[in-house]
C-alpha cells in the first residue's frame, strides 16, 4: 500500500525518506508503485506524502534516489534550489490542498549554480546572461559569508563550495519560511515538517542537515 499524505506524521513521511534513500544507496532499489495499476489508480487524484523542491540538476531525480513511485512525491525543481513565487505557492499548494506532512529541500555538492555564484565574485569575472546572473545573486550572499567579506573580489580557489552549499540551503529555508506565513503556522501546528538535506553524488546519500517540525531521530 503505498503512503498516503492523511496517513504519515511529519516523522513517518522522513522514515519513509529514509528508508527509500538507504535502499537506493544500497543499490538495492524496490522501485515501488511504478506499474500499471498504480498508474490508473491515480489518474483521478493525487495524495502524495511528502514535497520535494530541489535543484534542477539532472542527477537529482528525486523518485529515483528516494526509491519512490507515480504519486508519492510532489517535486519542484530549479537551478540551485532559488526561492521564488512559483516556487512559494507550489509548496503552499503542497500544503494546503494536498496537505502533505513533509517538506524536504534538497541541496547537493558539486552543484554547478554554487560554483557559478562562487566564479561570479571573482576578479574579472566573465559575465554571465542577464536570468542566470538573477538565479545566482540569490546564492552569492552565502558565498560572501564563507569568504568572510561583503565587498571586493575573492579567490574562488579558496572558497569551500559544499560550506556554501550548505549555507544557502539554509538560506533557501528561512527565505520560505519568511515568504510563507502558511507554512510557518503549519510547522508551528506540528502538522508539517521540514528537512534540509544534502545529497552526495558519488555515495547516493542524502544527508539531513536542518530540522525544523516534529522529527524523531533516525
Amino acid at each position: 500500500m503505498a503512503p498516503e499524505s492523511s496517513r504519515l506524521t511529519p516523522s513517518e513521511a522522513w522514515q519513509e525518506m529514509v528508508r527509500g534513500n538507504e535502499r537506493f544507496v544500497a543499490g538495492e532499489p524496490s522501485h515501488p508503485r511504478q506499474d500499471v495499476e498504480r498508474r490508473e489508480q491515480l489518474a483521478n487524484s493525487q495524495e502524495p506524502f511528502a514535497a520535494l523542491f530541489g535543484c534542477s540538476d539532472s542527477r537529482l531525480a528525486a523518485e529515483i534516489i528516494f526509491d519512490k513511485g507515480i504519486g508519492d512525491l510532489f517535486v519542484i525543481r530549479n537551478a540551485g534550489q532559488v526561492i521564488s513565487e512559483s516556487v512559494v505557492g507550489s509548496i503552499e499548494y503542497a500544503v494546503t490542498v494536498l496537505h502533505v506532512p513533509l517538506i524536504v529541500v534538497l541541496g547537493h555538492d558539486e552543484c554547478g549554480a554554487v560554483l557559478a555564484a562562487i566564479e561570479s565574485q571573482a576578479e574579472n569575472a566573465s559575465p554571465l546572461p542577464p536570468h542566470i546572473t538573477n538565479l545566482i545573486s540569490r546564492i552569492v550572499p552565502a558565498v560572501r559569508r564563507v569568504a568572510g567579506t561583503t565587498e571586493g573580489p575573492i579567490n574562488p580557489a579558496s572558497i569551500d563550495h559544499q560550506h556554501v552549499g550548505r549555507e544557502h540551503l539554509r538560506d533557501t529555508i528561512a527565505e520560505l519560511l519568511e515568504a510563507s506565513e502558511l507554512v510557518s503556522d503549519a510547522i508551528a501546528a506540528g502538522t508539517l515538517a521540514i528537512v534540509g538535506a544534502n545529497y552526495r553524488l558519488l555515495e547516493g546519500r542524502a544527508e539531513p542537515d536542518i530540522v525544523l517540525g516534529a522529527i524523531a531521530a533516525a
